[in-house]
Parts: structure tokens; C-alpha cells; sequence
């Protein structure tokens, strides 16, 4: 029986301030580099699945029996949540796929490009374009932010590796490495948005 962690959810329970505090400054280190592992390095996304788990944890206090360690018991919670994730990232890789293949060249801009400016184009083409458009943005809103905010300073900004570099606060090597790993999730959120771009 691990009476010293039931001794803190039964502080936790009370609404201990000092408790949370401790539970959360505790926990949330271990569990973090716990998850991380699971997830590649994703480190944002390791920090959603461990804010999500502890809450959830504090939520399900009233059911720790003290037979396993508070830890154990709370991995158990937190690999339900990154199931969860891996879930939700599936189905939204249905969505879209493919949408970017390089950095040089990318389909979505090229596509873009290629549609006639907004004075000659027929109403067909204005509805390609806005459907086109559309999918870009709703494919951006499904990555994480720094992914997305690297994505649109590179194709829609138009700026440099290094004029990026300057804006984040970091090396151009770091921003090649974003715009890889940003383009790589880009590429991976699923092809239904727009499912002939790239077939043409």
C-alpha cells in the first residue's frame, strides 16, 4: 500500500493549494519525459497529453486505492490520452494528404499560381480558387502552431530562411529543421480536401 500517495490525495482532495502545487511540479516533469518517448520528440504535444492527463487524474482522484504507485497509476492515464491523440491525429489525416511536396515547389502553391487573377477568372475558376484556398487554411489549422506559423511565413510571406530565422528567434539551421518537420506534417494530414490535387 503507498500510504505517503495517498496521504497527498487525500491533501488534494482537501484542496490543498500547497499539495496541487507540489503534485503538479512533481508530476508533470516525470510524466512529461515519460510521453515524450512515445511521441518522437514532440514536445508540445507531450505537454498537451500531460496537462490533459493530470487533469484528468485530479478529476479521477476519488478512485486511487493506493495500489499501485501514484506515478504507475497516473501513466496508466496518460497512455490513454496519447491513444487518444494518436487517434484524433489519424482522423484528421484523413482530411488532407499530400499537399506539399517540396520546398522549391510546392503543389499547393503551384496550384494557386496557377489559377488566373481575380479579374479574369470565370466563376468556376473563382470557385477553385476559394476551395483551394480554403483547404490550405483549414490543413494549417490542424498543425501545431509553430508548424503553422513557419508554413506561412516561408510560402505565404514569401521570406527567407533567414529573415525567419530573425523573426523566431532562432538559427536558420533550426528554421530548415521546422520547415522540414512542418512540411513533413503537412504533407501527412490526408488528401480528402482536396482529393485530385497532385493527380493532374
Amino acid at each position: 500500500m503507498h500510504t505517503e500517495d495517498l496521504a497527498l490525495v487525500r491533501r488534494l482532495m482537501s484542496r490543498d493549494d500547497a499539495a496541487f502545487r507540489a503534485f503538479f511540479d512533481d508530476y508533470f516533469p516525470r510524466l512529461f519525459r515519460f510521453i515524450l518517448r512515445r511521441l518522437n520528440g514532440d514536445e508540445e504535444a507531450a505537454r498537451d497529453i500531460v496537462q490533459a492527463s493530470l487533469s484528468r487524474g485530479v478529476r479521477r482522484l476519488e478512485t486511487y486505492r493506493g495500489e499501485a504507485s501514484l506515478f504507475t497509476w497516473l501513466c496508466q492515464i496518460t497512455r490513454r490520452e496519447l491513444a487518444d491523440h494518436v487517434a484524433k491525429a489519424a482522423r484528421e489525416a484523413t482530411y488532407v494528404h499530400r499537399l506539399v511536396e517540396t520546398e522549391d515547389d510546392p503543389q499547393v502553391r503551384a496550384s494557386l499560381e496557377s489559377i488566373p487573377a481575380d479579374g479574369e477568372m470565370e466563376p468556376e475558376a473563382q470557385l477553385q480558387r476559394a476551395d483551394l484556398t480554403a483547404a490550405v487554411h483549414a490543413a494549417l489549422d490542424y498543425l501545431p502552431s509553430r508548424y503553422a506559423q513557419v508554413l506561412e511565413l516561408k510560402y505565404l510571406e514569401d521570406l527567407s530562411v533567414e529573415t525567419i530565422a530573425a523573426r523566431l528567434g532562432i538559427t536558420a539551421i533550426s528554421v530548415q529543421s521546422l520547415l522540414a518537420r512542418a512540411r513533413n506534417a503537412f504533407r501527412d494530414v490526408g488528401n480528402a480536401l482536396l482529393p485530385n490535387l497532385g493527380s493532374e
